[in-house]
């Protein structure tokens, strides 16, 4: 039978082929989930460096709103709440300008490779998608500011108060 095989060339076996392309789907993919969740990782590390320092820089205002009675639960609410909203509005710009880069950037890099690749690998935004990306930097941005808001929530008024 492999006699056979040899003897009929590989071109009789289409799914050699398949795995070939398989392989290469697979690779592209999961460079695209590599590089996706270092984003992320990098994102998440922005948002908490942006909170430690919007914190750090309105201690003495959590001072006084906690001064004339605000609980550390709702100084924890308005810290995330806030970071929420950024969140947000970097979700409604990033979005786009992400969706716009890889349409710019993929066919660029796939021609300079000097590659096919299936069309259903250049059209993957689709509205569900979209929707958990924009979900998704919400997440972190709420996650990101839960630490810092919760540490800022617990400083006592009166070391607020004197430091500053």
């Amino acid at each position: 039978m492999t006699a056979f095989r040899k003897a009929a060339g590989p071109g009789l076996y289409p799914a050699r082929h398949a795995d070939e392309l398989n392989q290469a789907t697979l690779t592209i993919v999961s460079f695209a989930v590599l590089f996706t969740l270092m984003l992320a990782a990098v994102a998440a590390l922005g948002v908490f460096n942006t909170v430690v320092l919007t914190t750090h820089e309105r201690r003495r205002n959590l001072g006084m709103l906690k001064s004339i009675g605000m609980t550390p639960r709702q100084v924890t609410v308005m810290m995330v709440t806030s970071m929420a909203a950024l969140g947000t509005l970097g979700g409604l710009i990033g979005l786009p300008l992400g969706v716009l880069a890889h349409r710019l950037v993929v066919p660029a890099s796939v021609r300079a490779a000097g590659i096919d690749l299936p069309v259903s690998m250049l059209h993957v935004w689709h509205a569900p998608g979209l929707t958990l990306l924009a979900l998704a930097g919400i997440a972190i941005a709420v996650l990101g500011a839960l630490v810092p808001a919760r540490s800022a929530a617990r400083l006592p008024i009166a070391e607020v108060l004197r430091s500053e």
